[in-house]
């Protein structure tokens, strides 16, 4: 699709809201249900195609993090959406005109048409979970799916197309050429998911029509793992979280840091608990490929100059698997063990298996590090130190927090999610999208009497005197 026939898309959708005015709490549950249904009735369809476009990915994990993950932000939705549309009533100010009867309060109004870019590590819970909100809070939508999985891109446009008009939901496919273009519609919202780079150039798009934009990103997530941690249960939840979909997660833990005494004991719970989920990795449909080849090659750059430059570099193989040849582009969780900082591990976003680990002598070196990096979209804490915690937690500013374990805030449909500075901006998920997704629309309704008013109007008399040096008191 080139760019007039996407204008003349978002036009007719633009051209529907209008005409049908804001839709009621039944028809916006009405498409929060198809929504649903496509996610029930596709699953094996879904499965198969991300499966295809990674060339390895486990079924369980596809149902799991992009199929149930969905529908559990939809049901929400569709469960309180009645309430989030209530006009939330606020005092007016001076005081004195609400004893005269005069009223205030903020309608939730549907924007029009938001714009969706997905990405591809995630790539329908990435366009499902923020159509929760769209839909919610009474928008159309038009979706730009990642051209890195066009097997589940096309079957998404399919999903869509047979349960949704087009001036409903609209699917877009293609290329960065298509993309760029997509990102310079004159959307009423649009909301981008990726990387920052990309988000850049987003953020210059939509700027020539002032689209107000939603940019989830990521960054350098950080573990600190405290002196008071169970090393064993923290090692386990954070490989968990770093070989799930191969590492490919915008909130993945990028690196941990550890005190030094603790650094051994670190590492062998990391190779037990992978040994533990993946006795052998080659063959394993349990344990995801990287989606494509220049991924897969940054990533062993990554490992490479890490092995040149002298590092200790530890290759989490329980079963001694040789994996440089292989049907799919399968990298072995991997860490590496107090890198300098000057290796490219440690200065971009990893978005695969590999883990730095780093050493530290006190929680506020620890502190230091991080905050001398950009804001992460996630930090994780792990530890019993109630005191310790709540110095991280003052200290640190990233998107969001998990403690003792990692990722989990994403899925609290009662906490926004979203990052902060180069990590993202605005949020979503349950009340929040329904928000961010919605104009706030500030309604005064003035008092019927108006001898009250009338001392604010020339000629300026006693009474506006008296009234002005009142308001100037400490």
């Amino acid at each position: 699709m080139d760019a007039a026939a996407m204008n003349a898309l978002l036009a007719k959708q633009k051209a529907a809201h209008l005409r049908d005015g804001e839709p009621s709490a039944q028809v916006r549950i009405d498409r929060i249900d198809r929504a649903i249904a496509l996610l029930i009735d596709n699953r094996a369809a879904i499965e198969e195609a991300i499966n295809q476009d990674f060339g390895s990915r486990s079924r369980e994990a596809t149902t799991f993090t992009d199929i149930a993950a969905s529908i559990g932000p939809l049901k929400h939705a569709k469960e309180n959406l009645a309430k989030w549309m209530r006009p939330e009533k606020r005092k007016p100010t001076p005081a004195i005109l609400g004893l005269f009867g005069a009223k205030a309060e903020i309608r939730f109004q549907p924007k029009g048409v938001v714009g969706i870019i997905s990405p591809w590590n995630f790539p329908v819970n990435l366009t499902f979970g923020p159509l929760a909100g769209v839909l919610a809070a009474g928008n159309r939508a038009m979706i730009k799916p990642s051209e890195f999985t066009p097997a589940t891109s096309e079957l998404m446009a399919k999903m869509f197309a047979g349960a949704f008009s087009e001036e409903e939901i609209a699917v877009v496919t293609g290329g960065p050429e298509v993309g760029q273009a997509f990102s310079s519609l004159a959307f009423d919202h649009l909301i981008f998911t990726g990387a920052t780079s990309i988000a850049r150039h987003v953020m210059r798009a939509a700027a020539e029509n002032l689209v107000p934009l939603t940019l989830e990103l990521g960054g350098k997530s950080p573990v600190i793992l405290a002196r008071s941690a169970d090393l064993d249960v923290a090692a386990a939840r954070i490989m968990n979280g770093k070989t799930l979909n191969a590492g490919q997660i915008c909130l993945a833990p990028d690196y941990v840091l550890t005190p030094k005494e603790s650094l051994e004991p670190f590492i062998a719970g990391a190779q037990a608990s992978v040994a533990k989920m993946f006795p052998t990795l080659k063959d394993n449909p349990d344990y995801t490929a990287i989606v494509a080849q220049r991924h897969y090659d940054r990533i062993k750059g990554y490992i490479d100059e890490a092995k040149a430059k002298g590092a200790r570099v530890i290759e989490l193989k329980p079963d001694g698997e040789d994996l440089s040849q292989q049907e799919h582009r399968k990298i072995a969780p991997t860490l590496i063990i107090d890198p300098s900082d000057d290796l490219k591990v440690m200065q971009e976003e990893i978005f695969g298996p590999v883990l730095p680990v780093k050493t530290y002598s006190g929680i506020d070196e620890a502190i230091a590090y991080v905050n001398k990096g950009e804001r992460p979209l996630g930090l994780y804490y792990f530890g019993s130190d109630e005191a310790e915690r709540e110095k991280v937690l003052a200290s640190t500013t990233s998107g969001g927090v998990t403690v003792n374990d990692v990722i989990f805030h994403v899925a609290q449909e009662n906490l926004p999610f979203g990052g902060v500075g180069p990590s993202g901006m605005g949020s979503y998920h349950g009340v929040d999208g329904f928000r961010e997704f919605s104009h706030a629309k500030s309604i005064y309704r003035q008092i019927k009497a108006d001898k009250p008013l009338q001392q604010m109007r020339p000629p300026y008399g006693p009474a506006i005197r008296k009234y002005l040096d009142g308001q100037l008191k400490r």
